[in-house]
């Protein structure tokens, strides 16, 4: 793992396709570990949530290279890895999955709906507040609580709309987007046993990604309603 982390600090620094092309073997080698790690995590995950065994490590890995079309930043190259193990409906799905995040300095697993489309967003919040009790017991288990941090940013200012301004939890359903996240240091990610890590940390994670899989096998046509760009 620390030849990756090595790998992604040069590559921040020299984010050109000169640089990149001349530096292509050890680009090789990052990618086929990666792909190697990617694999061990599936099996694992396979243990506990066996629709994960039908998974490839290319049905979880994105590109290196970015896509600029949109973008005011036209740097060729993303400077993290991304792994988005998702059983159910693979990394274009609104099913939530377990997702690996290596970048120098903001190393990270984490899982959760990662900005869901309106209609999506909006049975989230209805299964939140018609069963407050079960997800207030998943978000403050002590071990979930002591391991995940909700990354709830550009939360609304009010209560959504069709849902009492005056409920006890209605920050709840404010956020735009229900992932959490654990954090590691460089060191920590390039550790011995790191796979371990993240293993213990997706079991503790399973039961919030339930929650909201649950609502889409209420409604299976949301589970691919993002807009394409």
């Amino acid at each position: 793992m620390k030849a990756t982390i090595n790998f992604l600090k040069e590559l921040s620094v020299n984010n050109d396709r000169e640089w990149f092309n001349a530096h292509k073997d050890e680009y090789q080698k990052v990618k086929a570990f990666i792909e190697e790690f990617t694999s061990t995590l599936i099996s694992r995950i396979a243990e506990f949530d066996p629709e994960a065994s039908r998974l490839s490590p290319s049905d979880c890995l994105y590109r290196i290279y970015r896509d600029t079309r949109f973008s005011a930043d036209k740097t060729p190259y993303k400077t993290h890895i991304g792994i988005y193990i998702n059983p159910r409906g693979g990394k274009k799905s609104e099913y939530c999955g377990y997702y690996v995040h290596i970048e120098p300095g903001a190393c990270m697993v984490g899982g959760g709906a990662w900005y869901p489309p309106a209609p999506l967003l909006k049975e989230y919040r209805s299964e939140i507040y018609n069963n407050i009790e079960e997800y207030l017991e998943i978000m403050e288990n002590p071990e979930f609580a002591a391991n995940y941090k909700p990354l709830w940013t550009d939360p609304l200012k009010t209560a959504p709309k069709g849902f009492p301004k005056d409920w006890e939890y209605i920050d709840l359903l404010k956020p735009r987007s229900f992932t959490v996240g654990s954090s590691f240091t460089d060191r920590e990610f390039c550790a011995k046993g790191i796979s371990d890590r993240i293993i213990s940390l997706f079991k503790i994670l399973k039961p919030y990604n339930d929650f909201f899989n649950f609502t889409l096998e209420e409604h299976p046509e949301l589970a691919f309603c993002r807009p394409k760009r």
